[in-house]
């Protein structure tokens, strides 16, 4: 039986997500949103947003940091995600959908005219305890030497294609 790797996170800060979301989980591995503590998030909360999914299918952000503005170029905050995604919007969606397959965080980054987008997706479960929500962190980083080479991450980046992740 092989060990399957998990995503470690490209920056610090999501590192930092990544193990506080570790410490939450329940015995079959899942974090219920009302587990989250704002608090404890004070120094990421603005580069943070919660989307919900209904039983469509359809994605709404509950919650979306201020920084977020500076990604999709518009307040995402109560919006559906199809209605917000510009031009990173397929891979903004496909993290959210890999993230409730897998059940575990994904990330990664994307290539942008002006730095690296790095982006990470965290499931929750609801107040139903159905996993419909998806914890996510987004950071524009003006240079590659802000992400975070050590901690044994498992980020592959192609430099013939504009987005990586794990």
């Amino acid at each position: 039986m092989s060990k399957k790797t998990v995503f470690q996170g490209v920056t610090i800060a999501q590192q930092a997500l990544i193990d506080y979301w570790k410490q939450l989980r329940d015995p079959a591995g899942s974090v219920a949103r009302d587990a989250i503590d704002p608090g404890a998030l004070r120094s990421m909360l603005a580069s943070i947003s919660i989307v919900q999914f209904d039983e469509s299918g359809d994605g709404r952000f509950r919650i979306a940091g201020s920084r977020l503005r500076d990604i999709f170029g518009m307040e995402a905050r109560g919006r559906r995600v199809a209605d917000v995604m510009g031009e990173n919007g397929e891979a903004f969606a496909l993290g959210l959908s890999v993230a409730l397959e897998r059940r575990a965080p994904v990330g990664g980054i994307m290539e942008q005219k002006d730095g690296i987008h790095a982006w990470l997706r965290l499931p929750l479960l609801d107040s139903t305890g159905q996993l419909t929500m998806v914890l996510c962190h987004d950071e524009l980083l003006p240079s590659r030497r802000l992400l975070n080479s050590k901690g044994g991450n498992s980020v592959s980046v192609h430099t013939s294609s504009p987005r990586a992740a794990a």
